[in-house]
């Protein structure tokens, strides 16, 4: 996981002021310094609460002598905070017949591509997917979408501009069952997460869905764009309140020194990140590993 980390700006007072710290004493600067940095970097006040806190703590137990006693604190901070709670970035899969993964987010934060990347992945692991266009609003979202279904290998299940998305999605599921998928991937029309009335859409749609199977979607993927800090967090409790939300997935995360909105989102909702977006092709795409995410925003 290649991250463009925050090190670099944290570098700096590392280097000045853990002499301070060394010295058995926490400088109330560094903490106020550091606050701020996490702050700038969307990790949010609950998760900065928590990062300087454990600074502070290990300072006063004299653990942090060296620049790298300071990275590596951070980092372990970090993992720990990723940790907490629902973590497991594995999928879930249905106990017997498909398993349906819905996609969720806002237009932007990178769906349908998402979708394709998911489908192509599943694919090339040697399973059988479907991938349904529930977008049946936005111009050119179907189209999209099929292309990447023909790209993957993967069934495609749509209807007309307009149609209603709920249907489509109980028809995605009757062709997954006629063709024996082991997945089904069912997009969803980008909300604006500010409209009570397309909300209630999408908890109609998973309403649906839960009746034509019982227990599904077994997954709800939330797709955010992380480089939008902490407008994402605001999305992510928005969305978590209509629908359970069961994994996150974070685009253009290879792009922003502002990578702390991973953590904050987690800490936000409860629900672990599954994947991270790296690029547009089909190949960026890595599940997410909380140890390498947080060694990618402390190195060098």
């Amino acid at each position: 996981m290649t991250i463009r980390g925050i090190w670099s700006r944290l570098k700096r007072l590392a280097l000045t002021d853990i002499r301070v710290i060394a010295q058995g004493g926490v400088d109330s600067r560094l903490l106020e310094q550091l606050e701020e940095l996490l702050l700038t970097s969307d990790f949010g006040t609950a998760v900065t609460a928590t990062l300087v806190d454990n600074v502070k703590q290990r300072g006063e137990r004299g653990e942090l002598k060296t620049q790298a006693d300071f990275q590596r604190a951070l980092g372990e901070a970090v993992v720990a905070a990723l940790m907490s709670g629902r973590h497991d970035p594995s999928l879930i899969c249905a106990p017997s017949g498909p398993s349906i993964y819905l996609v969720l987010g806002v237009n932007g934060a990178g769906k349908t591509t998402f979708i394709g990347k998911l489908a192509t992945r599943l694919q090339r692991e040697g399973k059988k997917v479907l991938v349904a266009a529930g977008d049946t609003f936005r111009a050119g979202a179907v189209d999209q979408l099929r292309v990447w279904a023909e790209r993957s290998g993967a069934e495609f299940v749509s209807a007309g501009a307009g149609a209603d998305a709920a249907a489509v999605a109980w028809a995605a599921i009757d062709a997954a069952v006629a063709k024996r998928v082991d997945v089904a991937i069912i997009d969803t029309a980008g909300r604006l997460h500010t409209s009570d009335s397309l909300m209630e859409e999408l908890r109609k749609i998973a309403r649906v869905i839960d009746k034509r199977m019982p227990g599904a979607p077994h997954e709800s993927l939330l797709v955010l764009d992380a480089t939008v800090g902490q407008n994402a967090i605001v999305q992510a409790r928005v969305f978590a309140a209509s629908v359970p939300i069961s994994g996150i997935v974070l685009n253009k995360i290879d792009g922003t020194a502002t990578g702390g909105v991973v953590v904050a989102v987690h800490e936000a909702i409860d629900a672990p990140v599954k994947f991270v977006g790296t690029g547009e092709s089909a190949d960026d795409l890595e599940p997410f590993d909380a140890t390498a995410f947080a060694q990618g925003l402390f190195s060098e």
